[in-house]
Parts: structure tokens; sequence; C-alpha cells
């Protein structure tokens, strides 16, 4: 098992993980969206190779603190931005709950503090937000949000050398 960049042939699976992940949730946003947030950013992009079959990815795009991207709309610039924004992380429903997203949030984290971030951010959605919470990450609920997100959705941060390790309560290394 590996984190890689996202390769071209990556696409169609890599799309096909969101739609079974955001279908019944009404988040689902597409393979040329998802393309747009992971062309301002390759390098905070990632999947998650298992055994040469795709088991999971992360999009994440320096974007302004206490905002997030348009559900509906393609990324057409590159923020440059001390904040990087994790926008999507899905791991395959049959390998859920064995650490991979784990995986995935600390490769991501190790990536933010090489690359210079300062914070990381996401948005919290379908009840997410003790699960982030616990992870180092605080809520701004006074951030608005993009209604596509859902009505229970919150805006959150952390500064990258305050982000922990999920589950355990230690820094990520």
């Amino acid at each position: 098992m590996r984190v890689r960049g996202i390769a071209e042939a990556d696409w169609p699976r890599l799309a096909a993980l969101e739609a079974e992940a955001y279908t019944d949730l009404s988040l689902t946003e597409g393979e040329e969206l998802l393309r747009s947030r992971a062309r301002v950013s390759a390098g905070t992009c990632f999947v998650l190779d298992l055994d040469g079959r795709l088991a999971g990815y992360v999009l994440a795009l320096p974007y302004p603190r206490l905002s997030c991207p348009d559900l509906a709309r393609p990324e057409r610039a590159v923020h440059h931005s001390a904040n990087l924004h994790l926008h999507d992380l899905v791991v395959s429903p049959p390998l859920r709950r064995r650490g991979l997203g784990t995986r995935l949030v600390r490769h991501l984290t190790d990536t933010a503090r090489a690359r210079g971030f300062e914070t990381m951010s996401l948005v919290a959605v379908t009840g997410k937000e003790p699960f982030w919470q616990a992870n180092g990450y605080r809520a701004h609920r006074e951030t608005a949000l993009p209604p596509e997100y859902g009505a229970d959705a919150v805006y959150m941060s952390t500064e990258v050398a305050a982000a922990t390790r999920p589950h355990d309560g230690r820094r990520a290394i």
C-alpha cells in the first residue's frame, strides 16, 4: 500500500469513489470539478494505491482561510495562501475503518508541514465534526458556507503544527 500523486489513469476510479461516497448526500461534484481542484495544486492531491488498485484519495488545495470551494464551480485560479484546504477525502467503502483515511490525513499533514503551510482547513459534512475536533480542528460556526455543503456543514481549521494523529491524540509525524 502506498500514497502517491494522482495519475491520469486514476480519474475514472477516483470519480466513481466520489460518486459512491456522496451521491446519496447530494454532494457529488463529478470528475471535471474534481480535476479542476487537483489542477491548481497537484502536489497536495494523492491517491491510496493498494496493490495497483485505487483504494481512496485526498484532494487539498491552497485556499484563503475561512472560505472554501464552491461545489458547483470549477477552480480557475491558484490561490496563494498559507492555508491548505482539505477539500475531499474518500476511502472505498469495503476498506473503511482500517486506518486508511488516517494514513491519507497523515501524509497530507506531513506534506503541508514540508511545504510551509501554516494552517489546514476543511468543511466537516455529514456529522463528521466530532471526528475532526478530536484531531485538533476547531469549528468556525460564524463562517458562511455555500448551501450545497448541507445544513449541518461546519468550517473547521487547525494550525499545521497542532494537527494531531487521528484517534490517538498525538502530533502527526
